[in-house]
């Protein structure tokens, strides 16, 4: 199964509650922090809600 690289490159200020609770779920706190997380159907959700604060690599 793939993994993929998530790195969230923009600030969580001003963004709404769902947000920033999306990028605490997938281990996103600062800027420029990386997780790692399974390319599934979950994921990609978080990942469509975050999309414009975060860059997405396969690994």
């Amino acid at each position: 199964m793939a993994n993929l690289k998530i790195t969230l490159v923009r600030s969580l200020n001003s963004c709404k509650k769902n947000q920033i609770a999306t990028a605490k779920a997938l281990g996103l706190h600062k800027i420029n922090s990386v997780t790692t997380q399974p390319d599934n159907g979950a994921t990609r959700g978080k990942i469509k809600t975050i999309a414009h604060l975060i860059k997405v690599e396969e690994v």
